[in-house]
């Protein structure tokens, strides 16, 4: 009975295959976008995710400055200094490492090459924090790090650009005011997730950069690398009480720098993500109403196109049931191809955007099926009033209409 059901609603749907197409196309585009939204949402999350996870969430930076304090709103903090960095090191229990960090930008030249890009100093132990690998030479050392050498590290883009296929090792490189002697080349990161070419920056020792670039010893940022098996916040509070004691903060009074742990950060990337893929998933979902609104109307036109046909039926033997599970079967029937195309289309959909954008491609089963299972009860809830409209309709009165 239910097959024969089936089979006489299909029929019936493609007798008018432009009226069934446009129908369904509501609730097509509705499963396409949710799925769509949802998909290249999480893709996004995923790559933010990786990009973090790539230099590690037990990394903490520990900056001058507070917005609620000093240094900030216009206001200056004192720079960390070298007493601060060995008493993180000495200290604080489960650090890996702890490395000062300057950055700004400069032009490289090599040659008749130039190329704008940004240079970082720091200690030996950057690379382990930040986890980067040297793809050729070497890191420089303690003792180049410590004398203050005019030695860099390029990342792979400043290799590409300046020296395209020649070597660059031990050759000399200009910077604005000073000049270096590459030893390595790092090991390509790619862009992030936020557009940024990682490896655009060369790397030299942090005392060369005071003393050829910044002019005194102060350290700016300091990098802290917590063990794996560290918890990142109790990590992040230890920092903050030797802080406070080292820069004589009162009791109560707001503290002169910053301790954010990486962790947090990506826990509230991921929350925001998570949040704006739901609203847009939401927005999305809007049109699926707009789509079964649709079935709804163009069932009410059916109904009454086929006034005579439902009196017929009802007069030779066939129960309102009949009629009711007869319209009803259509409009699942219509949902449901266009939940089945809608699915189609929200995964090309998702597979573009991915390509285009280089995230990763998410597809999430429980997410297709909530959406295929919503545009079928749409159908159902939408089709019902259609349905028992004609079921209630008496035999005599149907046979009777024009």
């Amino acid at each position: 009975m239910l097959w024969t059901t089936f089979v006489l609603a299909v029929r019936q749907l493609a007798r008018n295959k432009t009226r069934t197409g446009l129908t369904a196309l509501g609730v097509m585009i509705g499963v396409a976008a949710v799925i769509a939204m949802v998909g290249i949402g999480r893709g996004a999350t995923r790559a933010v995710n990786e990009d973090l996870e790539s230099i590690g969430q037990n990394l903490l930076f520990v900056v001058p400055g507070n917005a609620r304090g000093p240094g900030g709103r216009g206001g200056v903090a004192k720079p960390f200094t070298d007493q601060d960095l060995a008493a993180i090191r000495e200290q604080i229990a489960d650090v890996d490492a702890a490395v000062p960090v300057a950055t700004m930008s400069t032009v490289a030249a090599w040659g008749e090459e130039t190329l704008r890009t940004s240079v970082t100093g720091s200690s030996a132990e950057y690379l382990r924090a930040m986890r980067w690998e040297v793809a050729r030479g070497r890191d420089f050392d303690e003792a180049e790090h410590t004398a203050g050498s005019e030695v860099c590290l390029l990342g792979d883009t400043v290799a590409t650009e300046l020296f395209g296929g020649a070597d660059p090792l031990d050759a000399t490189l200009r910077a604005d005011q000073f000049t270096c002697r590459v030893v390595g080349v790092l090991a390509p990161k790619g862009q992030s997730s936020f557009g940024q070419d990682q490896d655009d920056f060369l790397l030299i020792p942090i005392r060369t950069f005071q003393r050829r670039i910044q002019g005194d010893r102060d350290i700016a940022t300091i990098f802290v690398s917590a063990t794996e098996d560290a918890d990142s916040q109790v990590v992040k509070e230890r920092l903050e009480a030797l802080l406070t004691e080292r820069r004589h903060i009162r009791e109560g009074a707001e503290p002169d720098f910053s301790v954010r742990d990486m962790a947090e950060v990506v826990a509230m990337l991921d929350g925001v993500s998570r949040v704006l893929t739901g609203f847009l998933a939401a927005i999305a979902a809007v049109s699926l109403l707009v789509g079964g609104i649709g079935i709804m109307n163009i069932m009410m036109v059916s109904v009454t196109e086929r006034t005579r046909e439902i009196g017929i039926r009802l007069a030779v033997g066939a129960l309102a049931r009949d009629v009711l599970l007869q319209f009803l079967v259509e409009a699942m029937v219509l949902s449901g191809l266009g939940g089945l195309a809608g699915i189609a289309l929200g995964l090309l959909i998702s597979w573009g955007a991915s390509a285009a954008l280089d995230i990763p491609l998410v597809v999430d089963p429980l997410i297709i099926a909530l959406a295929f299972g919503v545009s079928a009860a749409i159908g159902v809830v939408f089709g019902f009033f259609p349905a028992r409209r004609a079921a209630n309709l008496r035999p005599i009165d149907a046979l009777r209409h024009e």
